[in-house]
Formats: C-alpha cells, structure tokens, sequence
C-alpha cells in the first residue's frame, strides 16, 4: 500500500473523530512504513495546525468545496480523461483521491433514518471516489435503519458499491443485512485502538494536577447535540445535567471530571463543540470547586487518559464512551441512537446504556448509584471483554489492505 486519503474524520472538533483518524494513521503506517495519506479533511486550516504526522497531508475537503468542486471536478474525470491533467492542477483533492490505493470513509454514523440532513454529505464523501474508481472502505461505524424513503434509497444506490463496509455492532450489522448487502463485515469501531504514547500520560498529568488523586472521581461528558435537542422540546438541559452534577458532588461526596469531548476553541460554532454546553453548565453546579473541566482544546489521547483516571463515568458523547470502556471504567450511556447500545453490548453492559430523557431527576439518581455499587464486578466485566474488542477492531486493517491490493474481503479472517 502506498497511497491512502482519508475522508469523515478530523483533528480538529470532534476527538472521537480524531481518535478514528489517528489510530487508522499509526497503524497503517506501522503496516506501511512508506505509505503517503491524504486526510480530506471539513476542518482544513486547523486540521492543518494540528496534524502531527509527516506522512499525512491535509487537503480541503470543507463541506462546500467538497460538495461543489471536488465532486465536479471527480465526475469530469470519470467523463473526459482529457481534462484529468487540469482537474489535477485545479482541484488536487481529486487527483489525490484518484492515486490513493483505497479511500477509507471514517463517518461516525451515516445513511441513518432521521438524520436525512446529513444524506447529502454522506453521498459526497464517497461519490468522488466512486467517479476516480477508487475503492472505498467504510470503517467502522453505525449506519440503519433504512426505512425513510430518502434513506432507503441512498443506501440502496450507494452503499452496494462500497467495497466494504465494516459494522460497528450487531445492530448495524441486522441493518445492512436487511439490504441483502453481502460486502460488509462485522467490527468494532477503530478508536478502541488509540494508543497513548508516555507523552500523552505526562501531558494529562500537567493538565489534571492533583484532582484525580482521590480516586474517586466521576466523569460527565455532556453533548451539545442532546442539549440541541431537548431543548427543541422545551427541556432545560444545562439544568438537568448540572443537577445530576450536584447529585455526584452533594450526596455522593464525589468530585467530577466535566469532558468536553468535541471542542472547536478556535471559534464559537457549536457543532462538534461542546464547550459552551460544559460552560453553561458549570455555571449552574452548586460548588463549581468540586469539578475540574480544562476549558480548552485536549487531543483525543490526553482526554482518553485523562477519562480513564475517573472511578465511574456518565457518557453522553459516543467516543467518551468508547475511551471509558477502553480504559476500563464502569460507564452509564445517556445516548440516542443504537450506536451507543451496540457497542455496550459487546462487553454485556447493554443495560446501562439509556436515553438520555429516560434519566432525569430521581431515575439518573438511582442508576448512578447502582453503578457505584456495583462498578467492581462492572470493571472486571469490561476487563474481560476488552481483548476481543480491541482484536475485533483491528481486523478491519486486514480488510483495508485486502482492498487496497485488489482482492476480495472474504479473503480476510475475521473472528
């Protein structure tokens, strides 16, 4: 394999985005000593900033450029391979997406009834390489049901051309089966695989101090996507979570970790932020001297050491769960998709994931007690389950090079 881009993830925002992009980095090049990747990325001039790796160019891939040149510019090169030299020139995504051996599609959740605001951006990210015939990978990740008409269709017409899509749970899977789909494999999602450098371990250690030294610690991880939408309802979110805070700090005498697990600190935008959701809320908590949150942007693997110093952990961000349960930490999902349960699942935990409106008030009380009470028997339960996760994981790169190389992912052994 030599050449790889990379489309649906980000440095920048999102760190569970960046814990996919960054684990589908290193392990690639540790496969591939020489490979070259192409990250396309919607946050270009951040991504830019924050890339780290020599081997990872970052292209423009905004949702506008992406949507208007980088598709034209893909379909003129399927049409009239006269002009690929000048499309070359004038979009290099396109040219860069064409000489990639395979593109690999990171999206964390798509072609998902309710969500047909995002079919278009689903669409985009693959169509091009579909023009430059490009073989593309879907990662790990959460797609169904299909059941919307606009849905049903996009995932009808674009999915069977996917060279493999890699399921991120057993709900997923059911879903892709309900297409008759035969290219797809079952997975784990990738950023079960970050890797935390002793850097990573002495960069948390300066940003956490002394706070964790109790070992008593909970963490809350809020989303500004769950606030968007009970809000919507006429909901006080920023309430209801900072009082489960008061609840942790008040009546278990147990101090909190506030995660902001997606955060843009370069601008205000809220999505894929959830800085002024965690702001709001600390300004609500009863004794704001009881939680630490770092206002400020963390890499995906200092905020994953970082969770994994906490004794219990309320997730309400998809990837914060995914780094607890790494880590090894009894977790309570406040979620609102199959994603969240799915994953859960694989280590039996299945049971504690809920919606987040089901857990208000005295409900949220009983359950994060009854994790307390049993988080021992929890933690040894993830503890158990993790090395299949993890290996599950990474058999989804013994697929991205089965495809870069041409050859069918029924060749690959999976478990």
């Amino acid at each position: 394999m030599k050449s790889v881009a990379i489309i649906g993830s980000a440095f920048a925002g999102n760190k569970g985005a960046a814990a996919m992009l960054e684990s589908a980095v290193t392990h690639l090049s540790s496969r591939h000593p020489d490979v070259q990747i192409t990250h396309l990325s919607m946050y270009p001039g951040t991504d830019a900033e924050l890339n780290p790796y020599d081997n990872v160019t970052v292209m423009d891939a905004s949702p506008l450029r992406l949507g208007i040149f980088i598709n034209s510019g893909a379909l003129l090169w399927r049409l009239v391979p006269a002009l690929r030299g000048a499309i070359r020139n004038a979009v290099p995504e396109v040219g860069a997406i064409a000489d990639a051996d395979v593109l690999l599609d990171q999206g964390g959740i798509t072609f998902v009834d309710g969500r047909e605001k995002y079919l278009v951006y689903n669409v985009a990210s693959v169509l091009p390489a579909l023009n430059t015939k490009t073989p593309v990978v879907k990662c790990a990740q959460a797609l169904g049901p299909f059941t919307s008409t606009p849905n049903r269709w996009a995932a009808r017409t674009f999915l069977p051309k996917m060279a493999a899509i890699v399921s991120r749970g057993a709900k997923t899977q059911e879903h892709l089966d309900g297409l008759g789909l035969t290219n797809t494999v079952a997975g784990a999602d990738l950023a079960f695989t970050l890797e935390l450098t002793d850097r990573d371990v002495k960069e948390a250690d300066a940003v956490a101090g002394s706070f964790f030294d109790g070992n008593d610690v909970v963490g809350v991880s809020p989303s500004q996507v769950l606030r968007a939408a009970a809000e919507a309802r006429g909901e006080d979110y920023v309430g209801e979570v900072a009082a489960q805070i008061d609840f942790i700090t008040e009546s278990l005498g147990r101090p909190v970790y506030l995660v902001a697990h997606s955060t843009r600190s370069r601008d205000d935008k809220l999505h894929n932020n959830d800085l002024p959701v965690c702001r709001a809320i600390l300004a609500r908590v009863t004794s704001p001297e009881k939680v630490f949150f770092p206002d400020g942007e963390l890499s995906s693997q200092v905020l994953r050491s970082l969770i994994g110093r906490c004794d219990l952990f309320v997730a309400s961000r998809f990837h914060a769960m995914v780094s607890s349960l790494a880590m090894g930490v009894p977790t309570l999902v406040l979620g609102w998709s199959h994603k969240y349960r799915e994953v859960l699942d694989m280590f039996g935990l299945a049971e504690w994931a809920s919606a987040a409106s089901d857990l208000d008030g005295e409900a949220f009380q009983i359950r994060i007690s009854a994790l307390a009470d049993q988080s021992k028997d929890i933690a040894a339960t993830i503890a158990a389950a993790f090395p299949e996760v993890h290996a599950k994981a990474l058999e989804q790169l013994d697929v991205i090079d089965a495809v870069a190389d041409g050859k069918p992912i029924g060749s690959v052994k999976v478990s």
